[in-house]
């Protein structure tokens, strides 16, 4: 029973997938049936916000303690929040494109979140360029913390604060005030769900395979 949020998981993410394509949507102006991405684009996005925060909290741990378990799990939660961002960012390459006729435009959201991916990867190379052991994850862990705030600001800042083409930013409304229709709560609710707890998944994996090279010295 203690492995009962991965099959909730399963669940959630097949009937987001299923339901996402197959169920009524809203016949709005321009965006027509891309509006199904929202179950997708949006929700992977959510989830590398859970998984980054994840690796923000163990790296805060690891600087209080310095135990290298706290490490493991914010590098690693850091690695599937980055697959999680570039999903995101593909899928909302393909919105735009159906939408606003192009693949890239230039928004503060889609910039920023191109920004926000690269100053993860570029915590990634920090990792890979640091031989010793303790001396890598300290400055991890205190690049981490910054990774985290640039993110909050690239994403949530200022898009507020700009012109944007993204709902909710820019003076636009957001979906759930004017086209999140019960049919789409159904899904998108457990959409968030599926994807978060999927990565979650994912990065509990990655632990255990890292915590194993670590007892075999590979």
């Amino acid at each position: 029973m203690k492995h009962w949020w991965k099959f909730v998981a399963v669940l959630f993410v097949l009937y987001a997938i299923i339901a996402g394509f197959l169920m009524d949507v809203p016949a709005l102006p321009i965006l027509h049936e891309t509006i199904r991405n929202l179950y997708f684009h949006v929700t992977m996005w959510m989830a590398m916000m859970v998984l980054m925060t994840i690796s923000l909290i163990y790296s805060i741990r690891h600087l209080s303690g310095f135990k290298n378990e706290h490490d493991i799990v914010a590098s690693e939660a850091a690695n599937t929040g980055l697959l999680f961002g570039f999903m995101g960012l593909v899928t909302g390459m393909i919105w735009a494109r159906f939408t606003w006729g192009t693949w890239w435009v230039a928004d503060p959201k889609l910039n920023g979140a191109a920004i926000t991916i690269l100053i993860y990867l570029a915590y990634v190379v920090l990792r890979n360029s640091i031989d010793e052991e303790q001396k890598r994850a300290k400055v991890s862990a205190v690049y981490n913390i910054f990774s985290y705030i640039m993110l909050l600001v690239f994403l949530l800042v200022l898009p507020r604060m700009t012109d944007s083409l993204h709902p909710g930013n820019g003076g636009n409304p957001a979906f759930s005030t004017y086209d999140l229709d019960n049919n789409m709560r159904m899904v998108f609710y457990p959409a968030v769900i599926g994807w978060t707890l999927l990565g979650v998944w994912m990065m509990t994996l990655k632990i255990r395979i890292k915590k194993i090279k670590l007892k075999k010295g590979l």
